[in-house]
C-alpha cells in the first residue's frame, strides 16, 4: 500500500524466520513442559479485538460483510472494535455511520482517529529538508479540540456514539498527513485534550511504539489527567521493545491499546498463505504477553492481505485473529502462564464469564504433546478448536480433565485455542 512503504519495510524486519518455514513433512512427536494456568493471577483487563474501517481510503464494508466481522457465530470474526477515519472535510462524516452502527449492535465499541486537521488550521514548514511537511499551527489547539468535540457530538447524535477518540494518527510519521513533535504533543495534550467531552480521550497514536511521544505525558500530572487509553502502533517494533516499565510506574487506572498493524506484511493477496498466517497469531500473543496491551486493532478489516479479504471472507490471518476475537471477549482478564514451555510454543491464557481460554501457538514442524493444569478454577469440559494448513477453527471433541488437569496435541504449525467451562 503505498501510504505505508516505510511500515512495510519496517514489518518486513519484524517478521520470524521460523513462521516462514514450510512444513518438511516431520512427523516426530515431541513433548512439552507443563503450562500451568494461575486464574488467581490476573494480568490486564481485556477490551477487545478488531479492526479498521477506513471508508474514504478503502470503501465501506457491506451488510454482509459486517456481520462477518462483527457477529461471533459460525464463519463470523467476533470482532469488538471498530476503528474509524476522522475526515478533516465534516461534510464526509456521514460515511462513518453505517458501520458504526452495525458495531455497536453487535455489542461492539467505535473509536475514531484523525488524520489531518482542516486545512484551515495547518501550515507547511521545513521538516529535515521537506519544506512542504504539514503541521497543526500553534495558534489553532483550541480550535483543533473544537474539531475533534464536533466529531465526537456528530456520532452520538446520530446513533453512533464513540467510545474513544485519538489526538492524532501517527505523528511521528507525518510524510503524508501531520507531523506533531513529542513536545507538540505535550502541550496540546495538557493544555487542550481536557476540553473534549463525550468520550474517552486517546493519546495521538505513535507508529512504531516510540516512547518519546508518551514519556512526557506520563510524567505531567496534568497531562496525565486529560488521557483515558494510550494508543499505539507497533510497525517494525521488536517484541524486547514492547514492555513499558514507565507505564506499568505512572499509568495506573489508564488504559494501553495496540490500535493499528498488519503483520508480516501487505504482499497482495497474501492472507491465505500458510504458515505465514501463524505471525498473526504470534504477534497477537506478544501484545498480550509482553506488552500487556488491552485491545488489539488490525489495520484494514477488509483487505487482501487482512483478517477478511476482498470477497468478504475470511482469510487465514483472520482466523488467527479469531482464535482471540471469538473466545477471549471484552471484559476477560488475562492470567499467568508461562509463555513458552517448548520451543516454538507459545502461550497465552485468559479467563472470564465462567471461562478459562487457553491460546497455544505451534510454530514448528513437529507435533507437540502438551500438558495443562488448570488451577484456582473447577473445569467441567474443555474444547478445543484448531487452525492448521488444512483446517480453519475446526471444532474438536471435549477433552477429558481430572482436577483441573488434561493433555491435547498440538498439530505442526497450528494455532490451537481451549475453552475451558468451570464450574
Amino acid at each position: 500500500m503505498n501510504r505505508k512503504i516505510k511500515k512495510i519495510m519496517l514489518s518486513l524486519l519484524s517478521v520470524s524466520i521460523v513462521g516462514l518455514l514450510a512444513i518438511d513433512g516431520a512427523t516426530a512427536v515431541k513433548a512439552a513442559s507443563g503450562v500451568t494456568v494461575n486464574l488467581s493471577n490476573k494480568k490486564q483487563v481485556i477490551r477487545g479485538f478488531g479492526g479498521m474501517n477506513h471508508v474514504s481510503w478503502a470503501g465501506d464494508l457491506t451488510a454482509a460483510q459486517r456481520e462477518t466481522a462483527f457477529g461471533n457465530g459460525d464463519n463470523q470474526l467476533g470482532f469488538s472494535i471498530c476503528r474509524i477515519y476522522v475526515d478533516d472535510n465534516r461534510n464526509n462524516w456521514y460515511k462513518e455511520l453505517a458501520t458504526a452502527k452495525s458495531a455497536i449492535a453487535h455489542g461492539g465499541i467505535v473509536f475514531a482517529t484523525p488524520w489531518n486537521p482542516p486545512a484551515s488550521m495547518t501550515e507547511t514548514f521545513n521538516h529535515n529538508g521537506n519544506r512542504k511537511a504539514k503541521r497543526l499551527r500553534h495558534d489553532k489547539y483550541a480550535e483543533y479540540a473544537k474539531h475533534l468535540n464536533d466529531f465526537v457530538q456528530y456520532m452520538k447524535n446520530n446513533g453512533a456514539p464513540l467510545y474513544a477518540i485519538s489526538l492524532q494518527n501517527e505523528p511521528d510519521y507525518g510524510n503524508d498527513w501531520t507531523w506533531w513533535t513529542p513536545e507538540e504533543v505535550h502541550t496540546f495534550t495538557r493544555d487542550y485534550a481536557g476540553t473534549i467531552q463525550g468520550c474517552k480521550v486517546m493519546s495521538a497514536e505513535s507508529y512504531s511504539y516510540q516512547k518519546n511521544m508518551y514519556d512526557p505525558i506520563l510524567n505531567d500530572p496534568k497531562a496525565l489527567a486529560n488521557i483515558d487509553i494510550f494508543g499505539t502502533h507497533t510497525y517494525g517494533t521488536p517484541t524486547r521493545f514492547m514492555p513499558y516499565s514507565l507505564f506499568k510506574q505512572k499509568g495506573a487506572g489508564k488504559d494501553l491499546w495496540m490500535t493499528e498493524v498488519y503483520v508480516p506484511n501487505s504482499d497482495a493477496n497474501s492472507a491465505d498463505r500458510w504458515p505465514e498466517a501463524i505471525d498473526v497469531a504470534n504477534h497477537i500473543n506478544d501484545c498480550m504477553v509482553e506488552g500487556e496491551f488491552q485491545a488489539y486493532t488490525w489495520w484494514y478489516i477488509r483487505r487482501q492481505y487482512g483478517p477478511m479479504k476482498e470477497n468478504g471472507q475470511i482469510s487465514k490471518r483472520g482466523y488467527m485473529m479469531a482464535h482471540f476475537s471469538k473466545f477471549v471477549r471484552p471484559g476477560y482478564v488475562r492470567v499467568d502462564v508461562p509463555k513458552s514451555p517448548a520451543n516454538n510454543v507459545f502461550v497465552s491464557a485468559y479467563t472470564g464469564n465462567k471461562k478459562a481460554v487457553i491460546i497455544a501457538i505451534n510454530k514448528g514442524t513437529s507435533q507437540v504433546n502438551q500438558s495443562f493444569n488448570i488451577q484456582n478454577g473447577s473445569v467441567s469440559k474443555v474444547t478445543p478448536y484448531v487452525t492448521t494448513g488444512s483446517q480453519n477453527l475446526a471444532k474438536g471433541a471435549n477433552i477429558n480433565t481430572s482436577n483441573g488437569n488434561f493433555t491435547a496435541s498440538l498439530p505442526a504449525q497450528s494455532v490451537t485455542t481451549f475453552v475451558a467451562d468451570l464450574n
